[in-house]
């Protein structure tokens, strides 16, 4: 009797709902996957731009439109060579995690078989480790008494220990720079595992020497990959205060500590909010300048 039924009398489900349910239904998926990170992020981004233009009186926060927080931070020579250093020492971490991460993340792509993912999984292990761990064996390292110390004395090359490798800028750059390097392996190996084994097959088949092939095959389509590695290092290491105050000492005062300092210890979350925009400023143009190189790279 149902299959009797003309099609115009049955019942249809979706024919039922109305128009503002399906829009519904189509569109709060949606919300959930964009929608709700999208809040997660730009909601304390946009805190932190409003409470930047706020001032501080007697202890408390005056919710009044004001630049003077800018003002201040343009005004104080001592910010910006601050800033200005946190940029260089970020730069240099940025530099030497893209060098040894590029020639570790080579050399693992080269292997054969099994061998390759294991020693990618072995070189990325530190990631998982706690971050204040990976520091504390830094400062073992690093210190009057560790590991390098004895080394250098053993080899003959100090007669003494130096206390020259922990509580500087030094000590914080080499600590940065073990500590982000997995970030900078694993985008760059990734860039290298996209490139078709043929290509550089191809360019042996015409005759191009080894160091031919890496210069105009592998380098160039891995270069995207680089930048994103080098990009997670200087970021990670613009933002760090953790580090500088663990092994910096008094002389490794950065951008980071600063912004710290004003929330956790002078309590003027407005100027600590100030200097975070201009932190935030600075990432936003060196990921913006990346993208540019990047961009320009693909088209050659």
């Amino acid at each position: 009797m149902a299959d009797a039924l003309p099609a115009s009398g049955r019942h249809d489900p979706l024919r039922a709902t109305s128009p503002t349910v399906r829009t519904l239904g189509r569109w709060l998926p949606r919300l959930a996957v964009y929608g709700l990170p999208a809040l997660l992020i730009l909601a304390p981004l946009v805190a932190f731009l409003t409470t930047s233009f706020w001032s501080m009186a007697d202890g408390q926060v005056e919710h009044e439109f004001t630049l003077g927080n800018y003002a201040a931070f343009l005004a104080q020579p001592s910010y910006i060579r601050v800033f200005l250093g946190t940029l260089q020492l970020a730069g240099i971490v940025a530099a030497v995690g893209l060098v040894f991460g590029y020639i570790i993340a080579y050399l693992i792509w080269r292997l054969e078989g099994r061998i390759r993912y294991f020693m990618l999984l072995f070189s990325v292990i530190p990631l998982a480790m706690n971050y204040i761990v990976k520091i504390y064996a830094m400062r073992g390292i690093l210190g009057y008494n560790g590991f390098l110390n004895w080394a250098l004395v053993t080899t003959g090359i100090l007669d003494a220990p130096s206390k020259l490798f922990l509580f500087n800028q030094t000590a914080v750059m080499i600590t940065m720079a073990v500590i982000y390097l997995p970030y900078a392996i694993l985008p760059i190996f990734l860039s290298l595992e996209r490139i078709p084994p043929s290509l550089a097959a191809a360019s042996a088949d015409l005759g191009a020497r080894p160091g031919q092939t890496f210069l105009t095959v592998v380098l160039p389509l891995s270069l995207p990959g680089s930048i994103v590695g080098g990009l997670f290092v200087m970021v990670l290491a613009l933002g760090d205060f953790l580090t500088p105050q663990m092994v910096g000492g008094n002389q490794g005062f950065t951008f980071g500590r600063a912004i710290w300092s004003q929330f956790g210890m002078a309590f003027n979350w407005p100027f600590g909010a100030a200097l975070a925009v201009v932190l935030l400023l600075a990432v936003v143009a060196i990921i913006g300048a990346a993208a540019l190189v990047s961009r320009r790279a693909r088209v050659k």
